[in-house]
């Protein structure tokens, strides 16, 4: 446990250059002495890292030093090789930056782990698009990747609905979803979404001052969410069993699920409890429900169950 600590707190000096005890107790969870003692341990193995006092100061190493990757366990080495997406880096245009990449990585490793990409090509593979469905890679991706790599202006046409609309953008990032593109880019000082498979032109521009603080991550989370709650707009008054409610996770969108299970109320004798169910509209709730068979019964609103009542009495007749 110790000796991974110590690996990753040198990691960290190497890529950030100078931490304060205080930012190195956060980042390896541990308490500011444990670091202290940590730094020690590595000085007497012989690593050239030391402590600068006042303001400004914090735990350094010797100028142009640099670790090698054979301090890597098995495990880690092919974690390295499983990060890589290679479908996306070649939609991308960095196909072959990310080749050479891992050449390099796999001379750097230790030989007993270099056969570490063979394996883990062997046992994973990532198919982003959804079934029966085509990816929808832009032959302007690898544009828009480049500006995004490099802090470099776009301005767009952009289709939106049936018009094509100019936007000036400063794009910070991009994201993979079930094999649709997307940019996350501000404009006009306010972080957006686009889908890169309607942009129709594409030039960059000079160099932005990129947003530090942005978390692509995060804001992806946030905006999908928002999202799928724009689409919820019906509720629907439901009685349903354990069985329906755990079959509602498979037949709906999962935030509408969630929530619906949130808030049910206190089972019935029969283990049904009362809730409500948000969807996004009659024709997609009475699929949805339909799906969930005698597990569940619509209360409200009133057209929705007679809808089902009249299915229900179809399915009676063909199968009697």
């Amino acid at each position: 446990m110790r000796a991974a600590r110590l690996v990753s707190l040198l990691c960290l000096l190497q890529v950030r250059g100078s931490m304060t005890g205080p930012e190195l107790s956060r980042e390896l969870e541990v308490s500011e002495r444990t670091v202290a003692r940590d730094v020690l341990a590595l000085a007497e193995a012989g690593v050239p890292v030391y402590a600068e006092r006042g303001r400004g100061g914090g735990y350094r190493l010797l100028g142009g030093y640099r670790s090698k990757l054979n301090g890597l366990h098995r495990q880690e080495a092919e974690a390295l090789f499983l990060s890589g997406v290679p479908g996306a880096a070649i939609d991308m245009g960095l196909g072959e930056a990310v080749e050479a990449a891992r050449r390099k990585t796999t001379a750097a490793l230790a030989p007993p782990f270099q056969d570490a990409p063979q394996r883990v090509g062997q046992r994973f593979h990532l198919d982003a698009p959804r079934w029966f469905r085509e990816a929808e890679t832009s032959a302007l991706l690898p544009e828009i990747g480049r500006a995004v790599w490099a802090d470099l202006r776009i301005s767009a046409k952009y289709e939106r609905g049936e018009l094509l609309v100019h936007r000036e953008l400063e794009p910070h990032g991009l994201v993979l979803k079930a094999g649709v593109w997307y940019l996350a880019a501000r404009c006009d000082g306010r972080f957006r979404t686009y889908r890169v498979d309607r942009f129709r032109e594409v030039s960059t521009g000079e160099e932005f001052e990129r947003d530090e603080d942005f978390d692509l991550a995060g804001f992806w989370d946030r905006t999908a969410e928002e999202f799928s709650r724009s689409l919820l707009t019906l509720d629907v008054d439901l009685r349903i069993s354990a069985t329906g409610l755990r079959r509602l996770h498979a037949t709906t969108e999962g935030l509408a699920a969630a929530e619906a299970e949130a808030v049910a109320g206190e089972p019935d004798e029969r283990g049904w409890v009362r809730t409500t169910f948000r969807t996004e509209s009659m024709r997609v709730a009475f699929a949805q429900i339909l799906a969930l068979g005698p597990e569940a019964e619509v209360l409200a609103p009133e057209e929705l169950r007679q809808d089902l009542a009249r299915t229900a009495e179809r399915f009676a007749a063909l199968y009697r």
